[in-house]
């Protein structure tokens, strides 16, 4: 009777996840697969008017990468971009959720929305906003320096501030939707527990650093995880703000390979560029995860 029953709860699982693990096959395991195959061969634009000239190339496209230097440079600009703009995404989405999770402060639900307002908003209306804001000669920033007695600064034209600029952007687009996770994680933290370090003389930083942040540390890693994966495939920002420029100094990992695929028609190389992006994220996944693992432990 064991036997049969679990036989019975092994069918009714299969058929449960059958259909969810057939989209992840066919829609995610299959197209990846298709793409490192791609990788491997010097698939062009010329391979599509005579697909018998495609040549199986090997590692070379991975060995081309090493040596190019708009590689190295969209790599670190994407590395810059997950820990700066992760950073202050965490802080700044975890902190107003700790002010919005105080008693005295009223209206959260509009304040929700306010929050959370530029994360479903079109990037193109967002774009013409910041572009505003950064103008050389118009912005509010510039008007803002120049009362303070400081140069206006080309925010988006200066190669030293044009990837700040844009993390900035990132960041206040992208927060709320890490809010809405820590208001709901802080929800769910017992009362019982800050009574009980108010009784022992606990401090607000006492009770945030040995209550609310122990409890919150699965959450903390797994926004974490999603904030930096999002981060590592920042594309729209950069493209539609400053093309890559000024002298690539906002050039990212998928702003490179959508140049090189969709510009250049060099998909192999492209492929290649996208699996070693997938394999980033991967490790940061999996460090990330140890991490949180440890922490349950």
């Amino acid at each position: 009777m064991k036997d049969g029953g679990l036989s019975i709860e092994l069918r009714v699982a299969g058929w449960f996840l059958g259909p969810a693990l057939s989209v992840v096959l066919i829609f995610q395991l299959m197209p990846a697969g298709a793409a490192f195959l791609l990788s491997l061969t010097d698939f062009d634009l010329y391979t599509f008017a005579a697909p018998d000239t495609l040549r199986i190339v090997g590692l070379r496209n991975y060995q081309m990468l090493l040596q190019d230097g708009r590689f190295w440079l969209a790599l670190r600009n994407t590395l810059y971009f997950v820990g700066l703009g992760g950073v202050l995404t965490l802080g700044l989405s975890l902190g107003t959720a700790l002010w919005l999770n105080q008693r005295f402060v009223r209206f959260r639900a509009l304040l929700r929305t306010v929050y959370f307002a530029p994360v479903v908003t079109t990037l193109v209306a967002v774009a013409i906003v910041w572009r505003y804001i950064y103008h050389a000669r118009y912005g509010l920033l510039n008007q803002g320096l120049q009362l303070l007695g400081l140069e206006p600064v080309d925010w988006l034209g200066d190669p030293r501030w044009a990837l700040p600029s844009l993390v900035l952007m990132a960041v206040w687009k992208n927060y709320g939707y890490s809010l809405l996770i820590f208001m709901a994680a802080l929800q769910a933290v017992p009362e019982e527990l800050y009574d009980a370090a108010r009784i022992d003389g606990a401090d607000l930083w006492q009770q945030f650093r040995h209550v609310t942040l122990p409890t919150l540390r699965p959450v903390v890693l797994l926004t974490g995880l999603v904030t930096a994966n999002g981060y590592f495939q920042v594309f729209a920002e950069p493209y539609v703000m400053t093309g890559g420029g000024p002298l690539d100094a906002t050039l990212t990992m998928v702003l490179l390979l959508y140049d090189q695929g969709f510009r250049w028609w060099r998909l192999g190389y492209a492929a290649a560029l996208a699996f070693v992006l997938f394999v980033l994220m991967l490790l940061l996944s999996a460090v990330l995860l140890r991490l949180q693992r440890e922490a349950q432990r």
